[in-house]
Parts: structure tokens; C-alpha cells; sequence
């Protein structure tokens, strides 16, 4: 049975605010809601950096099955894309590209994960993101052509497939 917004309230408060063992059960809870979670978005990114291990897998789990997050959250995840955790980043990265040319303001964010010194899974990530983006990333074209060379196979694939979608 679908819980109800004040029920995701509830478990988005205990997500940020509970003990380990709460916070990893409103994890889990949110998981088995799949899109009806929506509303946790932002909480549920935040989650990947908890320092317990079955909040982690839960919050990550529980975006798998998100599919595109609401726009109203396009800010707070450009926010997250600078996290220091590299799973809150990644999954912030992530949705960012699921919003699809609705991210666009975020293409200067994403350009930056590009950088050398940047994760490789965010890396990635922010170029497959780029590509979704599509036509509204032009101004990636240059920082997508110069991850060539780096020694990284999937991400100049990811930056090759990207360049096409944002050149047509």
C-alpha cells in the first residue's frame, strides 16, 4: 500500500535524523516505494554519505529505482554534485542527467566533474549526464573533447556518445 506524504515526511525526517538503524529502515521503506519516493530525492542523495553502510545501500538502492527526480530539485542537486562523498556526488551527477535538457543550468557544474583531479565514477557519470542533457550542453564541448587521452576507456566513451548527442 502506497504511503502517504506525511507517512514520506516521517521517513524522510527519521532518514536524516535517526539512529542508524532508523535511518537505514526509512532508507529501505523508501526503496519499496520506487517513484512514489520522489519527494525524499534530495534526502535519499544525502543518505549515500550516511557512515552506516545499510543507509548507504538502501539510499542508493532506493534512487535505482527513483527513475527522474522532480525538477523543483535540479538546485539542491547541483549543490550535491561538489559533495565530498563521491556516492552523494555520483548520485547527484546521476539524477541531473535523468532530468535530461531540464538540467541544463547545470552544465557548468558537470563541466567540473570532468576535471582530472574529479572522481572517475563521477567523471563518468557527468559525461553520460552532459550527453542527456543533449543540445543545451554546448558549452561541454570543449571539456568533453579534452577527456581524450586520459587513459580512462569508458569515459571517452561516455564523452564521445556525449559529443554526438549534444552536437546531432
Amino acid at each position: 500500500m502506497p504511503e502517504t506524504p506525511a507517512e514520506i515526511t516521517t521517513l524522510t525526517t527519521r532518514l536524516a535524523e535517526g539512529t542508524a538503524a532508523e535511518r537505514a529502515d526509512a532508507a529501505e521503506r523508501l526503496c519499496r516505494l520506487g517513484e512514489e519516493a520522489a519527494p525524499a530525492t534530495v534526502p535519499l542523495v544525502r543518505g549515500c554519505g550516511d557512515e552506516d553502510d545499510q543507509v548507504r545501500e538502501w539510499a542508493a538502492a532506493a534512487l535505482e529505482e527513483l527513475g527522474s527526480p522532480p525538477a523543483t530539485v535540479r538546485d539542491d542537486l547541483m549543490t550535491l554534485v561538489t559533495a565530498e562523498h563521491p556516492l552523494v556526488a555520483y548520485w547527484a551527477v546521476t539524477l541531473l542527467g535523468r532530468l535530461g535538457a531540464e538540467a541544463a543550468p547545470a552544465v557548468p557544474v558537470l563541466v567540473e566533474c570532468l576535471r582530472p583531479q574529479a572522481d572517475p565514477a563521477v567523471a563518468q557519470r557527468a559525461a553520460w549526464a552532459l550527453g542527456r542533457i543533449g543540445p543545451a550542453a554546448a558549452a561541454a564541448v570543449t571539456p568533453l573533447g579534452a577527456v581524450a587521452g586520459r587513459g580512462d576507456p569508458r569515459l571517452e566513451r561516455l564523452a564521445t556518445e556525449a559529443l554526438a548527442a549534444i552536437q546531432g
